[in-house]
């Protein structure tokens, strides 16, 4: 069964920092580009952050850039992404998925995680 679960949410001030990971279990995420994307309260989802398959691909939403960092451990299995410099704007569940696709495209995205939740408050 594919499985993707995110882990390391939490409270944290702004200014602070985070580091998301997103874990694969039921297949090899090795081969698959996988994205970032994050809901607000009453927002849509948008796409925050994407890497290629490679790693020598990576996207970042405006509202990110120079903040946060994705990247990959293919050896582990796990998708990273790096929140520096959070802000209270950038509280929303964040959610990793996967279109099965090498290259990044977050219009194809077909498997998600559930999600983890980042609130960034004083």
């Amino acid at each position: 069964q594919v499985q993707l679960v995110e882990s390391g949410g939490g409270l944290v001030q702004p200014g602070g920092s985070l580091r998301l990971s997103c874990a694969a279990s039921g297949f090899t995420l090795n081969y698959y580009a996988i994205g970032w994307f994050r809901q607000a309260p009453g927002k849509e989802r948008e796409g925050v952050s994407c890497i290629s398959s490679s790693g020598r691909n990576t996207y970042y939403a405006d509202s990110v850039k120079g903040r946060f960092t994705i990247s990959r451990d293919n050896g582990k299995n796990t998708v990273y992404l790096q929140m520096n410099s959070l802000k209270p704007e950038d509280t929303a569940v964040y959610y990793c998925a996967t279109a099965q696709l090498a290259i990044c495209n977050y219009g194809d995205m077909n498997y998600w995680g559930k999600g983890t939740l980042v609130t960034v408050s004083p």
